[in-house]
C-alpha cells in the first residue's frame, strides 16, 4: 500500500510558504533583471498569485528556451519568475515526502547525496563484489535515450496520484506537468525544480523494480545514468531484456543502444566522469580537457579552487601540480 501525503494544495499555495519559497529561491538570483522586477511588488505579486491558485484561475506561462554545453549540449527551458517561484512552493512540501520513498543508492538532486557520493558508493560496492579485488568484478552500464523529453505524462500523474489524495493539488501538478511537452503528452523542461523531483518519482518504479523484482544488491543510479555490479557477466545480461521491457512497458523510456555495456572493472570503467579501477580512479580524458580549456579561458581563483575540490575525490595529484606552482599560482596552460 503506497504512502499517502499528509499535506495538501492550501499548504502549498499558501501566502507563508508563498514566501518562504521566494527566500529560497532568491538565493545566488538577486542580480538577475526580471527577479530585481518580481521583487519590487514582491507582496503584491505573491498575493496576485496566491489569489489566482485558490481561485483556480492560475494559468502556467511559457518557457525562454537557450542551450548550454554541460558538457554536452542541452536544450534549458526557463520558466517565468513567478512559475519558479510556484515551483519553489510545490518542491518544499512534497520533496521531503517523496525522497523518503526513494532508495538508499538514487544519488541525483536529493539533498546528501550527489555525483561525490555516487562514486564513494560505487567504489564500497565494487570492493565488496570483487572481494577486496581477489576476484572479477563485471559491470553493466544503461542509459536512457533522451531522458527528459521521453516522460509520459499520463504515466506520471498516474504515480503521483497513488500517494496525493488532494485532487486541487493533482490538478495543480498536471497544470505544471502539462506546460510543457516535446510531442503532445510527453516530455518535461530541463530547467523546472519540479522537473528534479517528477523524473526522480518517475524512475523510483525503476528503482523498487531492481530492489525488490531483481533483487540486484548492487545497483545505483544517478539520474538517467545506472549501473549494476555482479561477479557473474552471465547474470548482467540475462538481466538486460527485463530491464529493456520493464522500462519500455511501465514507463516507456527506451535503453540507449549506444550506451549500454558490460566490462570489468579491472579495464577501466567509465562513470560520472571518472574512469574507475579497482584500487584507484582518474579523470576522464574528456573532463580533464575541457578543465584546461576552462582554465585558460577564465584563469580566475574561484575556478581554480572549484577544479582543485573536483580533483581531491581521485587520484590526480599529477595532474592537479598542472594546475597550481608552489605559490597557488595558476601555471601556464597554453601547451598543453
Amino acid at each position: 500500500m503506497d504512502i499517502r501525503l499528509a499535506h495538501g494544495f492550501e499548504e502549498v499555495v499558501s501566502v507563508e510558504n508563498l514566501l518562504e519559497a521566494w527566500r529560497e529561491f532568491l538565493r545566488g538570483k538577486r542580480g538577475k533583471r526580471d527577479v530585481q522586477e518580481f521583487q519590487l511588488q514582491l507582496m503584491d505579486n505573491i498575493l496576485a498569485l496566491n489569489e489566482d491558485l485558490v481561485n483556480g484561475t492560475y494559468r502556467h506561462g511559457g518557457y525562454h528556451a537557450f542551450n548550454i554545453a554541460d558538457p554536452k549540449p542541452r536544450n534549458i527551458h526557463k520558466a517565468s519568475v513567478r512559475d519558479r517561484l510556484l515551483h519553489h512552493a510545490i518542491y518544499r512540501v512534497l520533496y521531503p515526502f517523496f525522497d523518503r520513498t526513494f532508495i538508499a543508492d538514487s544519488f541525483s538532486c536529493r539533498e546528501g547525496k550527489g555525483t561525490h557520493a555516487a562514486l564513494d558508493r560505487f567504489r564500497s560496492f565494487s570492493r565488496v563484489v570483487s572481494k577486496n579485488n581477489t576476484r572479477t568484478c563485471w559491470v553493466l552500464k544503461c542509459d536512457i535515450r533522451k531522458f527528459f523529453a521521453s516522460v509520459d505524462h499520463k504515466i506520471l500523474m498516474s504515480i503521483l496520484a497513488r500517494s496525493i489524495p488532494d485532487e486541487r493539488l493533482l490538478a495543480l501538478l498536471q497544470e505544471i506537468i502539462g506546460s510543457f511537452s516535446t510531442t503532445p503528452g510527453i516530455g518535461l523542461p530541463l530547467g523546472n525544480l519540479t522537473s528534479q523531483l517528477l523524473v526522480n518519482i518517475y524512475m523510483n518504479e525503476f528503482d523498487q523494480f531492481t530492489k525488490h523484482k531483481l533483487k540486484a544488491k548492487h545497483y545505483i543510479r544517478y539520474a538517467d545514468d545506472f549501473v549494476f555490479l555482479s561477479p557473474d557477466r552471465a547474470w548482467l545480461e540475462a538481466h538486460i531484456p527485463l530491464i529493456a521491457t520493464f522500462l519500455s512497458e511501465r514507463l516507456h523510456l527506451t535503453l540507449h543502444p549506444e550506451k549500454l555495456f558490460i566490462k570489468t572493472l579491472a579495464s577501466g570503467f567509465d562513470f560520472l566522469g571518472w574512469v574507475h579501477f579497482p584500487d584507484h580512479r582518474v579523470l576522464r580524458t574528456a573532463t580533464k580537457r575541457r578543465m584546461f580549456k576552462r582554465m585558460r579561458e577564465n584563469p580566475s581563483p574561484e575556478t581554480l579552487a572549484s577544479y582543485r575540490g573536483l580533483l581531491r575525490h581521485g587520484n590526480t595529484y599529477a595532474l592537479a601540480s598542472r594546475l597550481i606552482d608552489e605559490r597557488g599560482n595558476e601555471r601556464r596552460l597554453k601547451n598543453y
